[in-house]
C-alpha cells in the first residue's frame, strides 16, 4: 500500500502535512513528525512586519542614546536590516533540509511587495522545497473595495512568482465575494497550490476588565465545512494543487478532505494538543481505512465526493442545503435555556 501523493509538483510519502505552528520551528520535532508519517512540513511563518518593527526599535534606541552620548552607537553592533530574525529563519530552513527527507516548505507573511519578494528569494537560496504565502490581511481600512483587496493579493502572488522558481502555494481566507473566481485569478498569477483556508485568530471582549482579549484558540472539527465545500467545488476544475486546512482533528477529517478532492491535508491543532505523536493516528488510521476497503492507494479515494459527482455546482449547493433542512429533527438539539425556547 502507498499513501504517496503529489503536491506543488513534489512527491510526498503521505497526504498528511504538518502545518505551520511553533512545533515546526524545532528540528527535533520536525524529525519526530517525519518519523510519525508526515508527508511534508510547513515551517512557522516568517513575519516580515515583526522584523521591520525590531529594526525600528533598534533604530529608536540608537537615536535616543545618541542624544546623551556620541559613543552610544558603539554599544550596538551594526547589523543589516532584518538580519537577526531573518538569519535564524534561513538557518532553520537549512538545518531542516539537512535533517529531513520529506519536503520542507517555508512560510512567509509580509505587508508590502518589497518584503514579499526579498524574503521569498532568500528562502529559495536557503534551500526550501517550496514556499507558502500566508496572506493574512484584515481590511480595517473601510475605504478599500473588494476589488482592491483582491488585486492586492494577485499583485503579491505575481511579484513573488517573478522572483522565485520555488513551487508556490497561497494560503488565503474564505472571506471573498466570489471565492472561486478569486482563486482562479491567483492561479493565473502564478500560484501552484491553494491552501484553503487561513484561519484568523479573532479577538474577544472581557466584560469584567472591559478590554479586548486575544487568547489563542485552537480550531474545532466543525470548522472544516467551509474548506470542505470549496475543495469539493474546485477539484478537477483548477490546475493548482489543493491543500485542506482548518478543523483537522481526526483521521475521519483527513478522509473527508481527500474524498472532497484535496491533494494534501494540513493540521496544526492536533499537533499542538498532542505533540508530534498526534501525527501517527492520522496516517495509520488512513492506512487502516484504505485497507479495510480494499484500496492500495489514494487514487480511488481522492475526489470521490467532489463537485464532479453532482450534475452542476448549483445542484451541489442546493442538495446540501435541502438535505440539511429535511434531515433536521425537531428537538434533536434541545435548547438549554427555556426562555430562548419561545
Amino acid at each position: 500500500m502507498t499513501l504517496a501523493t503529489r503536491y506543488l509538483g513534489l512527491t510526498l510519502p503521505s497526504p498528511v502535512v504538518a502545518s505551520a505552528s511553533p512545533l515546526t520551528g524545532n528540528v527535533r520535532h520536525l524529525r519526530a513528525l517525519e518519523a510519525a508519517g508526515a508527508g511534508a512540513v510547513v515551517l512557522p511563518s516568517l513575519f516580515a512586519s515583526e522584523l521591520a518593527a525590531a529594526d525600528k526599535r533598534e533604530e529608536t534606541l540608537r537615536a535616543a542614546g545618541a542624544c546623551n552620548s556620541p559613543e552610544v552607537s558603539s554599544y550596538f553592533p551594526v547589523l543589516p536590516p532584518d538580519s537577526q530574525g531573518e538569519d535564524r529563519y534561513l538557518d532553520l530552513i537549512r538545518r531542516a533540509r539537512a535533517a529531513l527527507a520529506i519536503p520542507v516548505i517555508a512560510s512567509l507573511h509580509a505587508s508590502d511587495l518589497e518584503h514579499w519578494t526579498q524574503h521569498a528569494r532568500q528562502c529559495e537560496e536557503a534551500g526550501a522545497s517550496a514556499l507558502e504565502l500566508n496572506i493574512h490581511f484584515v481590511a480595517t481600512d473601510l475605504t478599500l473595495s473588494g476589488a482592491e483587496i483582491e488585486q492586492r493579493h494577485v499583485d503579491t502572488v505575481r511579484a513573488v512568482r517573478a522572483r522565485t522558481t520555488l513551487p508556490l502555494a497561497v494560503k488565503v481566507s474564505p472571506y471573498f465575494t466570489a471565492p472561486g473566481h478569486f482563486l482562479l485569478r491567483l492561479v493565473d498569477a502564478g500560484a501552484d497550490g491553494l491552501v484553503l483556508f487561513n484561519r484568523y485568530q479573532q479577538p474577544d471582549i472581557d466584560v469584567v476588565r472591559l478590554q479586548m482579549t486575544n487568547a489563542f484558540e485552537l480550531s474545532h472539527a466543525r470548522e472544516l465545512r467551509v474548506p470542505l465545500q470549496w475543495i469539493a467545488l474546485l477539484h478537477g476544475r483548477v490546475s493548482a494543487s489543493l491543500a485542506a486546512s482548518t478543523g483537522v482533528h481526526s483521521v475521519n477529517d483527513v478522509i473527508k478532505f481527500l474524498l472532497a478532492g484535496a491533494d494534501v491535508v494540513m493540521t496544526a491543532a492536533v499537533l499542538l494538543q498532542h505533540g508530534s505523536a498526534g501525527m501517527h493516528p492520522l496516517v495509520s488510521g488512513l492506512k487502516d481505512w484504505l485497507r479495510h476497503r480494499g484500496m492500495d492507494s489514494l487514487l480511488p479515494l481522492r475526489g470521490l465526493l467532489s463537485r464532479d459527482r453532482a450534475h452542476t455546482s448549483a445542484d451541489f449547493i442546493r442538495a446540501n442545503n435541502l438535505q440539511t433542512l429535511q434531515g433536521y429533527q425537531p428537538g434533536a438539539h434541545a435548547l438549554h435555556n427555556p426562555i430562548d425556547a419561545s
